[in-house]
């Protein structure tokens, strides 16, 4: 009789965890998502979208690496490609300020990130770090052991 009960809290416990983990994921982005949200930022740091929109250009699209900066020499200035044969099915052509531009742009929203990344660490005051061995006790008295304390 126990085990047909384990057994019941087994087939209850894989839906709960199915759904648990179906929720975390539903909060991040897609790939095809975070592909578009790039080209959006392509675009805006002044890089052309060029279409393969003939079988010439769509079988040389093909073999670039997708989704990856490339540079292309061109007499005293240097192009920027960024291919991407899934979601445009296009070419990002830019200049060295366009490319300058774009990666302004992610060094910001790396900050931005880490910055609301840092808010929601400290956003409960009341969490008590004790009871996991952090802030005296536990583990060596502080964060990362024996010497590192923080406290």
């Amino acid at each position: 009789m126990k085990t047909k009960i384990r057994t019941n809290r087994n087939l209850l416990a894989v839906p709960a965890f199915m759904t648990v983990a179906c929720l975390s994921l539903a909060g991040c982005e897609s790939v095809r998502d975070q592909i578009a949200d790039r080209e959006n930022s392509l675009a805006a740091a002044g890089f052309v979208a060029r279409p393969a929109n003939t079988p010439q250009r769509q079988e040389m699209l093909q073999k670039l690496p997708p989704n990856r900066f490339l540079q292309k020499p061109f007499g005293d200035h240097v192009l920027y490609i960024y291919s991407d044969p899934k979601v445009c099915n296009c070419l990002y052509v830019g200049n060295q300020a366009a490319y300058g531009r774009y990666q302004s742009y992610v060094q910001a929203q790396n900050l931005a990130d880490q910055q609301q990344m840092t808010a929601d660490m400290y956003e409960d005051a009341s969490w008590n770090w004790g009871m996991w061995g952090w802030g005296g006790g536990g583990w060596g008295g502080g964060w990362g052991g024996p010497g590192m304390g923080m406290w």
